[in-house]
C-alpha cells in the first residue's frame, strides 16, 4: 500500500484531500497540530518546528508527501512575514522527506504566483477606491492594458484575457505569491539533483461548505442569511472558483500521477463575481440585500483570471465534478444549517472556526 504524509490535514482543503486519497487506496499519515478525520495515522508537531517537523516525517516514513500547511488567514496572508517562516520550513520539509525515503511530493502553489500586469484591466469608472481593496475581489468590462515586458513566455494574446497556463510568466505581486513562486523554483532544483517527483499544484479560487468567515462566498452567504447588507462592487471581473471537494480530489489525483512541474488547479471557467452573488442572493431569498457598486476599487484590478486546466484533465485525467450552481446551493445550505445550529445554543458565535496555523 502507498503511504502519503498530509500537512494542512486539518484545513479547508486538507479534510477533502485526505478523503480522496484515501479511496484512492493511500495509507494516510498526517503531520499538524490537529489530527484530521480519516488518517491511518496522525503525528502530532508543530511544523514550524525544526525538531519536531523532523521527527514527525521520520516516523511517518512515507513515499509520497502532500504539503499544503501555510498561513492563510484571510486579509493577512497576502503580505504576512509569517510567509518567509513556512517557505523555511516547507525547503526542509520536503529535503527531511527526501533523505528519509520519499519519492513523490506534490506542494500547494497559487495562481498569485502569475504575473497579472499583463492582464485587461477593468475600465476606470469603477476603479476609485477610496480605501484599500482585497486583489482579486472587483469587476468590469476590460480595458486594455499594455503586456508587461515580462511576459515573454505562454500565448500572449491568452494572457490579456486573463486565461493562464502553467507556460505564463510569473511575477508575483504580493508576499504570498513571492513565497510560493520562490518555493517552487528552488524545490524544483532540489528535486532534479535528489531524483525527487515533485508535482505543484496552482490553486486559483475556491469556495464551499466549511469556509471561513472572510472570503467571498463564505461572508455573502453569512451576510445574506442573517439579514445584513453586502456591500460589493459591480461584480464585473471574472475570476475561475472551484469547489473545495473538487479541489481536494485534484490534489490527490495530481499526487498519485506521475505530472511534474507546475499543474493548475481550476475550472477552467471564469465567471463574473455579480453572478456568483446572484445565485446566493436567490438561494438565500434575499438578493434585495446586495449593493452593487457600493464598493469601488483600485487601479490594477485585473478583468479575468482564468486557469488553463488542460495539463489537469489531459495529463493528470482529473476533471471537476461540481458544477458552479450545483456548488453554490450546497454551500448556502450548510451555512443556513450552521447558523441555524449556532442559534440554539446561546453562547454559540454563528459561523465555522477559523484554521488553526497550518490549516489550508
Amino acid at each position: 500500500m502507498k503511504r502519503v504524509v498530509v500537512t494542512g490535514g486539518a484545513g479547508f482543503v486538507g479534510r477533502h484531500a485526505i478523503a480522496a486519497l484515501a479511496a484512492r487506496g493511500f495509507e494516510v499519515h498526517a503531520i499538524g497540530r490537529t489530527a484530521p478525520e480519516g488518517v491511518h495515522a496522525f503525528h502530532a508537531a508543530d511544523l514550524l518546528d525544526p525538531v519536531q517537523r523532523r521527527a514527525a516525517v521520520q516516523a511517518a516514513s512515507a513515499s509520497h508527501l502532500l504539503h499544503l500547511a501555510w498561513v492563510t488567514t484571510p486579509g493577512r496572508y497576502w503580505q504576512a512575514p509569517d510567509n518567509l517562516d513556512w517557505t523555511a520550513a516547507s525547503l526542509d520539509l520536503v529535503r527531511t522527506f527526501r533523505e528519509a525515503g520519499g519519492t513523490r511530493a506534490v506542494v500547494a502553489g497559487t495562481c498569485a504566483e502569475y504575473d497579472w500586469t499583463g492582464i485587461n484591466l477593468l475600465p476606470r469608472a469603477e476603479l476609485e477606491s477610496p480605501s484599500p481593496r482585497t486583489r482579486g475581489e472587483g469587476f468590469g468590462e476590460p480595458v486594455v492594458a499594455t503586456l508587461s515586458p515580462h511576459a515573454e513566455i505562454g500565448d500572449a494574446a491568452a494572457i490579456r484575457e486573463g486565461h493562464l497556463a502553467e507556460a505564463a510568466p510569473c511575477r508575483p505581486a504580493t508576499l504570498y505569491g513571492a513565497a510560493k513562486d520562490g518555493l517552487r523554483r528552488i524545490l524544483q532544483a532540489y528535486a532534479a539533483t535528489a531524483g525527487l517527483s515533485l508535482g505543484w499544484g496552482r490553486l486559483f479560487y475556491l469556495y464551499g461548505p466549511g469556509e471561513t468567515p472572510g472570503r467571498l462566498v463564505s461572508d455573502a452567504a453569512r451576510a445574506l442569511l442573517t439579514g445584513q447588507r453586502l456591500a460589493t462592487s459591480e461584480g464585473r471581473q471574472r475570476r475561475d472558483f472551484l469547489h473545495v471537494a473538487d479541489v481536494g480530489a485534484a490534489f490527490a489525483a495530481l499526487l498519485d500521477s506521475g505530472v511534474e512541474g507546475p499543474v493548475n488547479i481550476g475550472s477552467g471557467e471564469a465567471v463574473p463575481v455579480r453572478r456568483i452573488l446572484e445565485t446566493i442572493g436567490a438561494l438565500t431569498g434575499r438578493p434585495d440585500l446586495i449593493d452593487f457598486g457600493a464598493r469601488p476599487l483600485g487601479p490594477t484590478e485585473p478583468a479575468c483570471i482564468e486557469a488553463d486546466i488542460r495539463r489537469l484533465t489531459d495529463e493528470v485525467g482529473f476533471s471537476p465534478r461540481y458544477g458552479l450552481e450545483q456548488g453554490l446551493e450546497q454551500t448556502v445550505a450548510a451555512w443556513r444549517a450552521a447558523l441555524s445550529n449556532a442559534a440554539s445554543i446561546p453562547s454559540a458565535e454563528p459561523g465555522y472556526p477559523r484554521p488553526r496555523r497550518g490549516g489550508r
